[in-house]
């Protein structure tokens, strides 16, 4: 990876700017802040980001360090995991940003993430971990194949233990109880 100047510093704006605007909206959902026609405009978001994001994969592949910088090829990643309505998309998605990591343009962990959540979203099981709900009575593992040697296969993508990942998970969503009183939600972040 790079530490120069992207190469497309336009489409890094783009998708940072995307990547940002539908963070707050996730964000005030997991607090329960939206109402319904808030709801709607998140998904609309959601839709118009992928639609984006699908163009620049089309001209690009992915587009990694060397094309965007870090901030907008960890934005990208972004809009890919969040596309849950077209799994088709987050497989496409996930080949590619797999190359790029084999490139040594992206990072691997962020493949890891979108992988388990492409098997999510299409009703397989996870492999690395990175996948948790969060529903009002805590933070669950969606369903994982072969939780015994799930940390194994973590430390080949650079994440923690899976234990130390549901901790800070717990931690981050749970200190006030505050998410509570929110509905079911798959959450990435830290895992």
């Amino acid at each position: 990876m790079t530490s120069d100047e992207p190469q497309r510093p336009d489409l890094a704006r783009e998708l940072i700017a995307r990547a940002t605007e539908s963070a707050a909206h996730r964000a005030a959902r997991v607090r329960g802040q939206l109402d319904a026609v808030q709801l709607g405009r998140a998904r609309h978001t959601d839709h118009a980001n992928a639609k984006v994001l699908r163009r620049i994969l089309a001209e690009y592949d992915w587009h990694g360090h060397r094309l965007v910088g870090p901030d907008a090829a960890r934005a990208a990643w972004s809009i890919a995991l969040h596309s849950d309505y077209d799994p088709a998309f987050q497989r496409a998605a996930t080949t590619l940003l797999g190359r790029a990591v084999q490139a040594g343009d992206a990072l691997v962990q962020h493949w890891a993430h979108l992988y388990d959540r492409a098997l999510v979203t299409s009703g397989r099981d996870q492999e690395y971990g990175t996948q948790l709900l969060l529903h009002a009575d805590g933070i669950k593992l969606c369903p994982l194949r072969a939780p015994e040697s799930v940390d194994s296969r973590r430390a080949t993508v650079g994440l923690p233990p899976i234990a130390v990942a549901v901790r800070a998970m717990r931690r981050r969503y749970a200190p006030d109880g505050s998410a509570d009183e929110s509905p079911t939600v798959v959450l990435a972040g830290a895992a």
